[in-house]
């Protein structure tokens, strides 16, 4: 195993080099939101669809196309609007007058990477068409199914302080989400190198830094990093400390969880795990991984009582106090 582990950090380790070019490039024309950056790199190294939330203007759409373009990757960017209809989002059949037939037209959604802007901002049907792709990768137009090219990334963005039209997603299709990162204002620094560079119009070039195909090799490569038992135990105790806090010595949350996480969350906390120890160039996954991403993972999962927001205590607080209990291997 020892041989074995060492050959694959190796591996990983060469794999992985193409992560801080890639940081380098976006920062070309990002300043800061390093964690928004690294949440998109784990969903394109596991293929988890990302939701965004944070109020406009912190660059979440052109930190999404930036990578798109470091990478070749197809982008389409869609704004959703109540007005939205699944045929907007996936194609439809369009009637040939010289053959007398229908023929697919597809929609934006065949492409790489989806920027599914303000999501909570379409209708049902709307919401549903984009689950069937972001579940089984496919989408249904008229008889016929088609398969979408990998890789197939849903980066959805949705502003948390407009409440007035929006159709709230539900839970179902949170769940879909791999991670929820919530997107920040950027520190002072950060906020005054962002005026320096608005000051020029010269918009700087970005260079690919890896393609396609060398990006869907990395994928197969992290699914190989290594996860102890320990480990794994680690991530189901979490998890089920969300369903049963009881029986895992949190008393204290019964009153405040209504719902806990899934068996989804269980294996997105793996997932995740492997790709955020892939990034930092390293083979096996650590308990450190697992906290890093679990209020990514965990925070749009649970579902908190009446009495939980009277006492203003947020999803984020529930799993402070959960991974503060719990032992770590």
């Amino acid at each position: 195993m020892d041989f074995n582990l060492m050959a694959l950090n190796e591996s990983i380790k060469k794999e992985s080099q193409f992560v801080d070019r890639m940081m380098k490039e976006v920062s070309k024309v990002v300043v800061g939101q390093k964690e928004m950056l690294e949440g998109i790199m784990m969903g394109l190294l596991t293929g988890g669809h990302v939701l965004l939330e944070g109020v406009p203007g912190l660059a979440k759409t052109l930190t999404i196309a930036t990578v798109a373009r470091a990478i070749s990757l197809g982008f389409q960017r869609i704004q959703f609007t109540p007005d939205l209809l699944p045929t907007d989002l996936i194609g439809t059949m369009v009637f040939n007058p010289k053959s007398g037939e229908f023929t697919p037209k597809h929609g934006p959604i065949f492409t790489n990477i989806v920027l599914a802007d303000e999501i909570n901002r379409a209708p049902a049907k709307v919401q549903s068409a984009l689950l069937e792709a972001m579940a089984e990768k496919q989408v249904t137009i008229g008889e016929v199914t088609y398969k979408l090219e990998k890789p197939f990334l849903v980066l959805a963005t949705q502003n948390p302080l407009e409440q007035e039209g929006t159709y709230p997603l539900p839970e179902a299709q949170m769940d879909r989400f791999m991670f929820k990162v919530n997107v920040v204002y950027p520190k002072r620094a950060e906020e005054l190198e962002i005026l320096n560079r608005m000051a020029s119009d010269k918009q700087p070039e970005i260079e690919t830094v890896i393609a396609k195909e060398d990006l869907l090799r990395a994928r197969d490569t992290a699914d190989m990093i290594y996860v102890d038992e320990k480990i794994k135990n680690y991530i189901v105790e979490i998890v089920m400390s969300t369903r049963e806090p009881k029986e895992h010595g949190l008393a204290q949350l019964i009153p405040l969880i209504q719902v806990g996480a899934s068996p989804r969350a269980t294996i997105s906390l793996t997932r995740a795990g492997k790709a955020h120890a892939f990034i930092r160039g390293r083979g096996y996954v650590t308990a450190d991984d697992i906290k890093a991403i679990a209020y990514h993972v965990l925070r749009h999962r649970l579902i908190l009582t009446y009495e939980a927001e009277a006492e203003s205590m947020t999803t984020d607080n529930v799993i402070k106090e959960i991974l503060s209990h719990i032992e770590v291997p």
